[in-house]
Order: C-alpha cells, then sequence, then structure tokens
C-alpha cells in the first residue's frame, strides 16, 4: 500500500532514516558530513520564487532522491538551512566559555565517537529542525502544512484563534515517527543517538505556550484570542546544555519481561533514566590541546576572574592592552535627536597560552 503522507514529510523520513542507519550520510545540521561553509540568515520575509529555492537545494549534500523531494517544496530547503543556522548559532553560544566551543574543526571525528558533545550535538539539531519546521508551517512557509489549529484547551468554542499558532504538533509528529526506530535496535550508539536526538524533540515541545488576549466589555472575557507560540530558541539552548551539564553515561542492559536491550545508567537518588536525559557512552578527552576532536584551548580568550583557571587548563594566560571605542557623554537634543561622544578606553583582555 502505498503511503499517503506529504511529500514533505517523505523527505523528513529519508533523512531521519539515514541519520539511524549511517553516521556518514547526507544529513543536515551539524551531524553530518557537509561542510559549513554557509551560515544563512534567518527567515526572509517572502518565500522563495521562481528557481531560488532550486538553487538552494543544490547547494546542500543530499541524496539524488532527497534533491528531487526538495525541489518540489519550496520552503523546505530554507527551512533546513535554517535550522543549520538555530543550532551552529545556539551551540556557539552555550559552550563559549567551555574548553570545547562547538568548533567544526574536529567535527566529522568527534561525532564517530560517544562522548557527551555528540549527544548535545544530536539533540541541538534535532531542536533545530524541529523549531524550524514549526515557525516555517505558521509563517506560511511551506506548502503542505499551516498553522496550528487544535489548541485541546477547554471552552475551546468560547475562544477563537486569532494568532497562526507554532504548528509544534506537525513538525513533532512527523519528527518522533521518522528518527525513532520502529523496530527496537541490538546496536547500543543507535540506541544511543536515537535517544538523543528525541531528547533535542522534547525540549522544543516543553516550551511550547499558550499565549491568550481577553477581549469583552470592561475586559470581561467574554471571548479570548489565543495561540501556540514556541519559546525562544535560546531557550532550548539553554535547557540541552543543562541536559549535557547533567548526562548520563549508559550502558545496555536486556529487559527480563521482553528480551529487548534497553539503555541504562546509574540510579541518581532512586531515579532511573529518565527521556529527558541526554546519555553518552564513553568520557571526553579534555579538548585542552590540538587533537583530532578539537584545536584545543590554546590562544582563546577568557575572563580572570572566572574562566582563565579552567579555560587555559593550568598552562597561564597572557596578558594585552587593548583601546576600544564607545559612545559616552550623550544628550537628548531637541526634539528627539541623541548625540555622543566617542570615548577611547583601555582595558586588559586575557588570552590562555599555547604551551
Amino acid at each position: 500500500m502505498r503511503s499517503r503522507l506529504p511529500r514533505t514529510a517523505c523527505l523528513l523520513r529519508i533523512i531521519a532514516l539515514c541519520i539511524l542507519l549511517s553516521h556518514t550520510a547526507a544529513y543536515f545540521g551539524l551531524t553530518g558530513r557537509e561542510p559549513l561553509v554557509f551560515l544563512p540568515g534567518p527567515f526572509s520575509s517572502e518565500a522563495p520564487t521562481g528557481k531560488a529555492h532550486l538553487k538552494q537545494c543544490e547547494q546542500m549534500t543530499l541524496t539524488r532522491r532527497q534533491k528531487r523531494l526538495c525541489r518540489r517544496e519550496p520552503g523546505l530547503a530554507e527551512t533546513l538551512r535554517e535550522s543549520v543556522r538555530l543550532s551552529l548559532l545556539e551551540c556557539r553560544y552555550q559552550f563559549r566559555n567551555e574548553r570545547w566551543n562547538c568548533s567544526l574543526d574536529g567535527r566529522g571525528s568527534l561525532l564517530k565517537r560517544a562522548f557527551k558533545e555528540t549527544a548535545f550535538l544530536l539533540a541541538v539539531s534535532s531542536a533545530a529542525l524541529t523549531h524550524a519546521l514549526a515557525k516555517a508551517c505558521s509563517s506560511g512557509r511551506m506548502e503542505r502544512c499551516t498553522c496550528d489549529d487544535s489548541p485541546g484547551i477547554q471552552h475551546r468554542e468560547a475562544w477563537q484563534w486569532g494568532v497562526c499558532g507554532d504548528n509544534v504538533k506537525y513538525s513533532t509528529k512527523f519528527l518522533k515517527k521518522f528518527l525513532g526506530q520502529k523496530k527496537v535496535s541490538k546496536d547500543l550508539r543507535a540506541q544511543v543517538d536515537a535517544h538523543n536526538i528525541n531528547v533535542g524533540i522534547r525540549a522544543v515541545k516543553s516550551g511550547l505556550k499558550t499565549t491568550c488576549k481577553c477581549h469583552g466589555v470592561s475586559g470581561s472575557c467574554a471571548v479570548r484570542t489565543c495561540w501556540k507560540q514556541l519559546s525562544p530558541f535560546h531557550d532550548t539552548g539553554r535547557l540541552l546544555k543543562y541536559r549535557y551539564d547533567t548526562a548520563v553515561r549508559v550502558l545496555s542492559v536486556t529487559n527480563a519481561a521482553t528480551g529487548e536491550t534497553e539503555l541504562a545508567g546509574p540510579r541518581r537518588q532512586g531515579q532511573s533514566l529518565r527521556t529527558t536525559d541526554l546519555v553518552y557512552l564513553e568520557d571526553s578527552p579534555s579538548f585542552c590541546r590540538p587533537s583530532r576532536y578539537s584545536p584545543g584551548t590554546g590562544g582563546r580568550s577568557c575572563a580572570k576572574d572566572t574562566s582563565c583557571q579552567s579555560l587555559c587548563c593550568g598552562r597561564g594566560y597572557n596578558t594585552a592592552m587593548r583601546l576600544t571605542s564607545l559612545s559616552c557623554h550623550c544628550q537628548v537634543r531637541w526634539c528627539c535627536h541623541v548625540e555622543c561622544q566617542t570615548c577611547v578606553r583601555e582595558e586588559e583582555v586575557y588570552t590562555c597560552k599555547n604551551a
């Protein structure tokens, strides 16, 4: 029986299967082999026209069938590119003060291992795609989905939806279905990756909020206008960073009841492994010195009183003076004009020593 799922879902299925079946597949975001030589900006105000989306599809590392499906959905290529932008910027922001700062150098070698950092890359990539898809649906950039029109709130008949809500229901429905294996895999690494991908999806879904405004005489709230809205992706990134900091090292055990293999970690305060925990299989390297996984911390900027000791791995740091320009002595002129002077300030900067 032929599937009647939307073409967009078919493409997501292909991409998802690539993740689960091969780590060398052409997968978008931070978890594939595609060189991230571009950093696209946020969604443009208008949908791609003419052959613009065809060019976007060609610029991405996709299989022949994936490219064919990409060409059929004008908004999908830009959505995939947006997910790359979101995941890369958020990863760099969350790890800006860490020894591993989400550097793209060594990304390929890192993805071959099951470190905590690999778990974060998988989670933030799936979260970014979930977020970007939901936003693309609600903004009308995707032809085969629209805004979320099923609030699932009591007294629904008394409320009307005046704003197009972010369609997380649509995006999570397909991502949960196709990023998870239908049959439990006996491969431990595949189980770990699938678990971490779902952690990213759950992080986005947990940030979905219902926002309402009241309408009526004297604020009686006889009618409410409500819509579903995603939290800023920074909030999702912050949550995933917390999951990274509290990640659990796991191993594979056999369920006595079903005979299937499952992930298990050490019990923490009587709690077993949770579906929201990021998991990993092996301890991470120090990332202090250049290796196949990162360029090291030599030359990195640090804060003298807070991060230099840890970031520089005990090697010490260099101190230099730098002149910076800033606005000062600002005054408001009638009517609506602000005049400022430019002041020069000397400040100390600290960078980790190489040896």
